[in-house]
């Protein structure tokens, strides 16, 4: 599981909460509901090999020869170990098909699916998608098991009452239950233009990745994936819908990977100023910033500046609803896109592409992990900048420096900078590596000055310098 970072922060977990029709009187228990739904929701487990190399002396050396040199040279020997995860998951089909989190499967060697607190089942990846962050398995028996079934997220409303049933720590077959807390939520993660969780109190920790949200009638209506907290549950916890996540499964039992719609347009909001400015009755819909080359988009004629109000008889509210809408429908469909072009409405048809073959997904798909290490003294986590980053942020060739990923709530730079800006220099010398930043700031707290210049670039690229007062 991901550790925690920030002072608040999203923690990727596993969660499962099976649900039975359950009376309206409130007075009732959930025992009927979770008693029914329990042989469904499984506890996941799985093994992987971790290889680490580690110096504690990474600046000193013997001279050649020395009696020493030997057995130094051992602390830089990759070292192998087992690392184990833990995880929840819900059966779909009677022959054992088990959906849960990506992040719970991914990379593992080993998966051994648990059901009903006793039985263990090793298991495959029929397909995984790291986007929508959800993994399809199959459980390599010939045993029937019992399934449940998806419910209609949309019809979820705030205030509906929920019920889980997962791994939390380990502690299999854990109910919980609360209410809807929220819809149509964002964690503002690098893809996070495809997010739109269901936000629930109902306890969610560590080790409920996976594990299925169940309205009253005992039908899913959400995968759960992640908590907002410090360390555990603080009644901030999020789920995929069930009307997303359907969508994903079907395509990863069907072809073994997703096929979601593409546009190729970069889209912005509307806000109240452009709406004035466009004419347009009140800031709605969203507004086209620029159209890749040679994409669905430009080839039907759509153009910067529009605004983009309905697609496939879908209106757009919020900019955020479109990616959403686009990826769930079908490559290849024609389909009619309303837009606010020069102080009126024109409709143009676009067929649309597959986003997984574009060069806009290429940008953002998963790539190898990113080692990320902490800076103690800033409160901010980094990782290395790397040669696809260059090209990415079309950075000089030359550039080297540290990706901030990560800033605690306590850091002397929380509204100062943002996540992704790079730092270039500390004290006036270039950064290379996080041993050069962290002995750039080992001088300055040994320092009666306490205050280290950084120069970065923004998420912009630009250039700026800044003074941080140490602690």
């Amino acid at each position: 599981m991901t550790k925690i970072k920030t002072f608040f922060f999203i923690i990727i977990l596993s969660l499962n909460f099976p649900l039975v029709a359950y009376s309206h009187d409130t007075t009732n228990s959930f025992a009927d509901l979770a008693e029914k739904l329990m042989p469904s929701v499984v506890n996941i487990a799985t093994t992987q090999t971790v290889v680490t190399k580690s110096n504690p002396f990474p600046n000193f050396q013997f001279p050649p020869g020395s009696p020493f040199e030997d057995m130094f040279k051992e602390f830089g020997t990759p070292q192998e170990r087992k690392s184990s995860a833990l995880g929840s998951g819900f059966i779909i089909d009677q022959k054992g098909i088990v959906i849960t989190n990506n992040h719970v499967i991914d990379g593992a060697e080993d998966i051994v699916v648990q059901v009903n607190g006793d039985k263990d089942f090793k298991a495959k990846v029929i397909g995984a998608d790291p986007l929508s962050d959800i993994a399809v398995l199959q459980i390599e028996t010939t045993e029937k098991f019992i399934p449940v079934k998806f419910g209609d997220s949309d019809k979820a409303r705030i205030g509906d009452q929920v019920i889980a049933i997962g791994n939390p720590f380990g502690l299999g077959g854990t109910v919980t239950s609360g209410i809807i807390s929220a819809r149509n939520r964002n964690l503002g993660g690098t893809l996070a233009r495809y997010e739109d969780y269901i936000q629930t109190d109902a306890s969610i920790n560590t080790g409920n990745s996976g594990g299925p949200l169940f309205d009253l009638n005992g039908d899913v209506i959400g995968i759960n994936t992640a908590i907002l907290g410090r360390s555990g549950n603080v009644g901030i916890g999020f789920a995929i819908p069930s009307n997303s996540a359907e969508i994903v499964i079907d395509q990863l039992i069907k072809f073994g990977e997703t096929k979601r719609g593409w546009l190729g347009v970069r889209i912005q909001d509307v806000t109240k100023e452009i709406a004035d400015i466009e004419k347009l009755d009140k800031p709605r819909g969203a507004l086209v910033a620029s159209v890749a080359q040679n994409s669905p988009s430009e080839k039907a004629g759509i153009k910067a500046g529009d605004i983009i109000l309905e697609f496939n008889g879908e209106k757009i509210k919020e900019m955020k609803e479109l990616p959403i809408i686009v990826a769930r429908t079908e490559v290849g469909k024609k389909v009619k896109v309303k837009i606010w072009r020069n102080k009126r409405e024109i409709i143009k048809t676009v067929t649309l592409g597959r986003l997984e073959t574009s060069e806009e997904f290429k940008v953002t798909e998963k790539k190898e992990p990113k080692k990320e290490l902490e800076i103690e003294s800033l409160k901010i986590f980094v990782r290395e900048l790397t040669k696809e980053d260059i090209k990415n942020r079309k950075l000089p060739n030359q550039t080297t420096g540290l990706v901030i990923t990560q800033i605690q709530n306590n850091s002397p730079l929380i509204n100062t900078i943002e996540v992704d800006s790079i730092i270039l220099e500390a004290q006036k010398k270039k950064i290379k590596s996080v041993n050069d930043l962290k002995q750039a700031l080992k001088k300055v707290l040994n320092s009666n000055q306490k205050t280290v210049l950084l120069v970065i670039y923004n998420k912009e690229n630009q250039r700026r310098y800044i003074g941080v007062k140490l602690d």
